[in-house]
């Protein structure tokens, strides 16, 4: 039998309740087995990150609720380098060859795609699942709901920064764990 996989790669900096909901909404919308969560290592584009251990911990807290049908995944620190979701995604196919793979995306990506490194050969590798985000188009069939408010981990840190609440936004756990290890302050 072949095992339905959901990737959900990005910089989880920190991951917030929409990362949460994505992975809610495609297990149980698209009859995947289980999510792949994987934090990328060094952002293709170069964004400041936290450090790569913090961000899978905040990931394993995050996702807990799931059980075992969310797997935080090291693959692109295993890679190494810059994260790039082609090679991931070969090699999640070289580690379980029997899989079938779906990359999850928000609609707010679709615009970004002519950005990624070698998009046409990611769409060669696994079926694209498109997230239905507030403020962004969706998909030209139309099917997708619209399940994403605009919140993003930029304005998360920036209300850590200021002081501010992060109630809602982050699970409790996460929160915790931000505040315990001092991330996000200047």
């Amino acid at each position: 039998m072949t095992e339905r996989i959901g990737v959900f790669g990005g910089s989880f900096n920190p991951p917030h309740v929409c990362h949460t909901l994505v992975v809610a909404y495609a297990l149980a919308a698209y009859d995947l087995d289980r999510v792949l969560v994987i934090p990328c290592n060094e952002h293709a584009f170069a964004k400041d990150l936290a450090r790569f251990e913090d961000r899978i911990a905040m990931c394993r807290l995050a996702f807990a609720c799931f059980g075992e049908r969310a797997e935080i995944s090291t693959i692109e620190r295993d890679l190494g380098g810059t994260s790039r979701t082609l090679h991931t995604l070969e090699a999640l196919a070289e580690r379980r060859p029997d899989a079938e793979l779906f990359l999850l995306i928000g609609s707010d990506i679709l615009q970004e795609t002519d950005k990624w490194y070698r998009f046409d050969a990611i769409l060669e590798r696994a079926a694209l699942i498109v997230i239905g985000r507030t403020s962004y188009p969706l998909a030209d069939d139309g099917a997708e709901v619209p399940i994403l408010p605009d919140m993003s981990s930029t304005e998360i840190r920036r209300r850590t920064r200021d002081g501010l609440s992060l109630e809602r936004l982050l699970s409790p756990s996460v929160i915790d764990y931000v505040r315990a290890q001092h991330l996000y302050q200047i």
